[in-house]
C-alpha cells in the first residue's frame, strides 16, 4: 500500500509541475480560449466566460492526474475505496502544489507588484482569470478543494474503465468483426479483382485534382508546405530511417537546392534568369554530389559523433549565407528575390493551385523511387547496415559506398525541396535554412515512423498541417514539438505508422518463447 501512495503522490508533483509551468509561461490562457472554440459555455455572475473555460482546462488537467495516480499496476486490483484513496491523494497534492502559486501571484498582485517585469508571458488577464474574481486565500482554498474532487473523479472513471473483463471481450468481438468480414465472399472476390486497386488509385488521383480547386489561397499554400517537407522527410527517412546515419544538418541539402535555383533565375545578384526547368536538375545534383562530400570524412563515424559533425556542417551553410563576405554571390543576409518560377506551354504558375499540383507531382514519383529503392539490394543493404554495420560488412556489403549512396540519394530529395520552395515563395534566404528544419524534419520521421514511407506522409501532415489549424500555439511551437515526442516515445515509440520491421522491434510478441533454459532451474549467464 505504501508503494501505491508513493506512486500517487509522484502523480500529484508531476501534474503540480506540469500546471504550474502551463501557467507561469501563460499557456492557461491560450487553452482556456481554445476551450471556448469547442465548448460555448455561458457562465454569469463575476464569473466570466473565459474564467469558466479555463476552469474546464484545469478540470481535464485534474482528472488526469487522479487517473494517473490511481491506475492500478498490471495484474493487480485495487478496490474502490484504494482507487478513490490514492486519487484523492493525488489530487489533494496537485491542488496544493497550485494552490500555493495561484496566493503567491494573487498576493503580488495586490501588492502591486507587475509580474511581466519578470515573467513575461504571465499577463495581468491570465493573473485575473486564475483568481476568478476572488481574494488569492479564497482563489487558493478553491483550487485545493476543486483540485481534490477532480482528482477523485479522475480515480473513478480510472477504476471503473478497468474494472471487469469488458476490454478483452470487446476486443475479441472487434476482432471476430474483422476476421468475418475479410472471410465474406464477396468482400474476398473484390479483393482477389485487380481492377479493384486500379479504382482506388483513380478515386486517389481524382481526390487530388479536386482538392486544390475546393480549398482556398491559405490552405493550398499550406498544402503546398506540407508536400515539400514531405519530400524532405522522404529523403531524411532513407539517411536515417533505412541506413541508421544520424543526420542533423540535413538543412544544408535543402539550402543548396533552393539557392542554385534562386540564383540561377532571379534578375539579382547574378542575373542569369536561366528557365526553372534547367535548374531542377542541377539543384538536385549539386545537393546530391554535396550528399557525397559531406559523407566521405564521415564514413567512419557512427552514432552522436556522426550527428555533431552533420550539425556543424548545416551550421557552416548557414553561416555562409548570412556572411558578408559572400553577399556579392549569395545575396548575404537579405536574401535573394525574384526568384523564377516553372511554365508550362507558354502559361506561368502564378496560384498557389498550380504549384501544389507540382508539388503533388514530385510527391507521387519521390514516393516512387523511395517505394523501388526500399524494396531493391540497396534498401536491404541500408537496413542491413542499420541493423549491424560489422555483421553487413562480413555479408559482403561495401559499407563505404552503401553509406555515400544514402547520402547522395537523401540530398538529392532535399535537394528537390529546396528548389520547389524557393520557386513557390520567390524569395529564399538565411532564415528559411536554420537548424529548425532538420529539427522538423527529423521530428516529423520519429513521429510518423521511421522507415515508413506512410509514416514520414503522416508525420509531416502532423507537425506541419495541425499547427495551422491551431494557430493559437504559435507561440509554444518548440513546446509542443518537445512533449509530443516525449509522449510518442513512451506511448507509440514505433511512430504513427511504422514500418512493420519497426513495429516488431518496439513490440516485441510477449507469447514467444524466452529461450532454452537450464534444467536445475538458475540463469543462464
Amino acid at each position: 500500500m505504501k508503494t501505491k501512495l508513493r506512486e500517487s503522490l509522484k502523480a500529484g508533483l508531476v501534474y503540480g509541475i506540469v500546471t504550474i509551468f502551463l501557467f507561469l509561461i501563460g499557456f492557461t490562457g491560450t487553452a482556456a480560449n481554445l476551450v471556448g472554440k469547442v465548448i460555448h459555455f455561458g457562465a454569469g455572475g463575476s464569473l466570466t466566460p473565459a474564467m469558466a473555460n479555463l476552469m474546464i482546462f484545469l478540470a481535464v488537467m485534474g482528472i488526469l492526474a487522479g487517473y494517473a495516480g490511481a491506475r492500478a499496476a498490471k495484474g493487480q486490483a485495487d478496490t474502490w475505496s484504494t482507487a478513490l484513496l490514492r486519487s484523492a491523494l493525488t489530487g489533494l497534492v496537485h491542488g496544493i502544489m497550485l494552490a500555493s502559486i495561484v496566493y503567491l501571484v494573487g498576493d503580488l498582485k495586490v501588492q502591486g507588484v507587475k509580474m511581466t517585469g519578470y515573467l513575461p508571458q504571465l499577463l495581468p488577464d491570465a493573473i485575473n482569470q486564475i483568481l476568478y474574481g476572488m481574494q488569492p486565500a479564497s482563489a487558493a482554498v478553491f483550487h485545493l478543494v476543486f483540485m481534490t474532487v477532480m482528482g477523485a473523479a479522475g480515480g473513478a472513471a480510472a477504476h471503473g474503465i478497468g474494472r471487469g473483463a469488458w476490454r478483452p471481450r470487446a476486443a475479441a468481438r472487434w476482432s471476430a468483426f474483422r476476421i468475418g468480414l475479410a472471410q465474406r465472399p464477396d468482400v474476398l472476390k473484390l479483393r482477389a479483382n485487380p481492377m479493384t486497386r486500379y479504382g482506388l488509385y483513380a478515386i486517389a488521383v481524382i481526390l487530388l485534382v479536386l482538392l486544390p480547386r475546393l480549398l482556398g489561397q491559405y490552405w493550398n499554400y499550406t498544402l503546398g508546405t506540407i508536400g515539400i517537407y514531405v519530400l524532405l522527410g522522404l529523403g531524411l527517412n532513407i539517411v536515417v530511417g533505412l541506413a541508421g546515419l544520424l543526420d542533423l544538418g540535413y538543412v544544408a541539402f535543402f539550402a543548396i537546392g533552393s539557392y542554385t535555383t534562386a540564383l540561377l533565375t532571379a534578375p539579382n545578384p547574378h542575373h542569369l534568369l536561366w528557365s526553372f526547368w534547367l535548374t531542377v536538375p542541377i539543384g538536385i545534383v549539386l545537393a546530391a554530389l554535396a550528399g557525397i562530400l559531406l559523407g566521405i570524412p564521415v564514413l567512419r563515424m557512427r552514432g552522436d559523433y556522426l550527428a555533431i559533425v552533420t550539425l556543424g556542417f548545416g551550421q557552416i551553410i548557414g553561416i555562409l549565407l548570412k556572411s558578408d563576405v559572400l553577399t556579392a554571390f549569395t545575396g548575404g543576409p537579405k536574401g535573394v528575390s525574384g526568384v523564377g518560377g516553372p511554365t508550362l506551354f507558354g502559361k506561368p504558375f502564378a496560384s498557389d493551385i498550380d504549384f501544389v499540383y507540382l508539388i503533388m507531382l514530385a510527391v507521387l514519383l519521390i514516393v516512387f523511387v523511395t517505394n523501388r529503392l526500399q524494396n531493391s539490394r540497396v534498401g536491404r543493404a541500408w537496413e542491413a547496415m542499420r541493423e549491424d554495420e560489422t555483421v553487413a560488412r562480413a555479408m559482403g556489403i561495401n559499407v563505404l559506398t552503401t553509406k555515400l549512396m544514402a547520402f547522395a540519394i537523401g540530398a538529392a530529395f532535399a535537394g528537390l525541396g529546396g528548389v520547389l520552395f524557393a520557386a513557390r515563395n520567390q524569395f529564399t534566404g538565411p532564415e528559411d535554412h536554420n537548424l529548425m528544419v532538420s529539427i522538423n524534419v527529423l521530428s516529423l520521421l520519429i513521429v510518423g515512423g521511421m522507415g515508413s514511407i506512410p509514416g514520414a506522409i503522416a508525420g509531416a501532415f502532423a507537425l506541419k498541417g495541425l499547427p495551422e489549424v491551431l494557430r493559437e500555439l504559435e507561440n509554444y511551437r518548440v513546446l509542443a514539438f518537445g512533449a509530443l515526442l516525449v509522449v510518442m516515445m513512451i506511448i507509440r515509440p514505433e511512430g504513427l505508422i511504422p514500418s512493420s520491421r519497426r513495429k516488431l522491434e518496439a513490440r516485441p510478441d510477449k507469447n514467444a518463447s524466452p529461450g532454452p533454459q537450464p534444467e536445475d532451474g538458475s540463469k543462464l549467464p
